[in-house]
C-alpha cells in the first residue's frame, strides 16, 4: 500500500513542480532578452530567435512531466482494488 500512496504523490506533485520551475525560468529567460535588448538593440532578432529557442526547451520540460504522470497513472490500480484493501 506504501508503493501506492507514493506513486499518488508523485502523480500530484510531478506536474506542479514542473510548472513551477517552468515559470520561474522563463520568466528570467524573458527578463535576460529584454535587459540584452535595452543594452543592444541591434541584436534584437538573435536575442528572439534565442529566446524562443530557450522557451521551447522549457516548455518541453513541462510536457516530459505531464507524460510521465499519464504512465504513472497507467500503474495506479482502479477504486475497487482500492476500497478492498481498505475495508
Amino acid at each position: 500500500m506504501n508503493y501506492f500512496m507514493g506513486l499518488v504523490l508523485a502523480i500530484g506533485l510531478a506536474v506542479p513542480i514542473a510548472v513551477v520551475g517552468a515559470g520561474i525560468g522563463e520568466g528570467l529567460a524573458v527578463a535576460a532578452a529584454i535587459e540584452g535588448t535595452a543594452r543592444q538593440p541591434e541584436l534584437q532578432s538573435k536575442l528572439l530567435f534565442l529566446l524562443i529557442l530557450g522557451l521551447a526547451f522549457i516548455d518541453t520540460l513541462v510536457i516530459f512531466a505531464m507524460v510521465f504522470v499519464f504512465i504513472l497513472m497507467g500503474r495506479l490500480p482502479s477504486p475497487a482494488v482500492i476500497l478492498s484493501h481498505i475495508h
